[in-house]
């Protein structure tokens, strides 16, 4: 078999958030070998056909750039990856320092290329704008899930969040958007043992132009996720696994040494630094809260994996709240 080719049965569909087995749920940790698609619908529309180029275009950037796997080919329904032995990271393996560090690094790195798409900081608000409508426009059927909406007063969430994080200084950077434990392979034959060498960041279907802020704050939030809860709902929501300052503090001067590569600013500068982005990147955490609870209402209406979606959606809007309550002071 060709190197960086699956053995059969080991393949598995790219979509949504983490690796799908092609006819079962997902196991708890399984290997990367991705084929991404479309889904189901066919023909694709001309929207969905310009997704998937540009997808494509920045599969093959990223490969080239060692920063994901080897793009084989692209066909209508999808792309071929290269399949690498490795494993996705548990979620409590978030919190080891010495991995934490090495996501700080990735991130850094991933957040300074140069990519060839618009600039313009419109996904984050522009996407859940774009769930908004979707999810009123569900059939009468779908009645608890535009509830939500209503119950959680989520139009009127958005527009305070849109104010509040128009005065919350935060750089536009490539970002990944969706860094979670899933999203992040422990590999199994690294071509060295530094531990930068050990991990990978893969499932870049979420990536663009963004603010610094939501990807940082989009991780620490994924901190309190565990999706491996082999009973209904299918996931644990462990509030205490939010990191606390140190451990934030630590992953953002790691993230600040690999930026500040060629700098080195006074220690006042420094802490002043690390104290204005403890507070960009938790109001940004509020942002991932409500991105990813509409984004479960959508897959509660048209996902066919048995996962609880509404549960998961009400879990992202009651964080959400808790969170925002305790920015208050700031």
């Amino acid at each position: 078999m060709a190197e960086g080719w699956a053995e059969p049965g080991r393949v598995h569909l790219g979509g949504g958030r983490g690796l799908l087995p092609v006819s079962s749920r997902p196991p708890a940790h399984g290997c990367s070998g991705a084929v991404g698609g479309l889904g189901s619908r066919w023909p694709p529309s001309p929207r969905e056909v310009d997704s998937l180029v540009l997808e494509s275009v920045m599969f093959a950037i990223l490969a080239e750039r060692c920063l994901g796997p080897r793009l084989y080919g692209v066909f209508p329904e999808g792309r071929l990856e290269q399949f690498i032995p490795s494993r996705a990271l548990r979620s409590h393996e978030l919190q080891d320092p010495e991995k934490s560090a090495v996501i700080a690094i990735k991130m850094a790195r991933f957040h300074y290329m140069e990519m060839p798409f618009t600039k313009e900081p419109t996904w984050l608000f522009g996407t859940m704008d774009q769930y908004i409508r979707k999810i009123k426009r569900l059939p009468p059927s779908d009645v608890p899930k535009v509830n939500l909406l209503e119950k959680y007063q989520l139009e009127k969430e958005i527009d305070y969040l849109r104010k509040f994080l128009e005065s919350t200084p935060s750089p536009v950077v490539f970002c990944h958007n969706d860094i979670q434990e899933g999203n992040i392979l422990l590999l199994s034959n690294p071509k060295t043992s530094a531990p930068l060498d050990k991990l990978m960041l893969i499932d870049f279907e979420y990536s663009s132009y963004n603010y610094r802020g939501f990807d940082i704050g989009n991780h620490f939030c994924e901190w309190i996720y565990n999706y491996d809860h082999n009973e209904w709902p299918f996931f644990q929501a462990l509030t205490e696994n939010y990191p606390s300052q140190e451990q934030q503090l630590h992953f953002i001067r790691n993230y600040l040494s690999e930026i500040q590569r060629n700098v080195t600013p006074s220690p006042e500068g420094q802490a002043q630094l690390e104290k204005e982005m403890l507070v960009e990147v938790n109001r940004f955490a509020l942002a991932s809260h409500i991105f990813w609870g509409l984004w479960s209402i959508l897959q509660d209406a048209l996902s066919t994996i048995e996962f609880g979606y509404l549960e998961y959606a009400q879990s992202r809007f009651q964080g959400y709240f808790k969170l925002k309550e305790s920015l208050a002071p700031f």
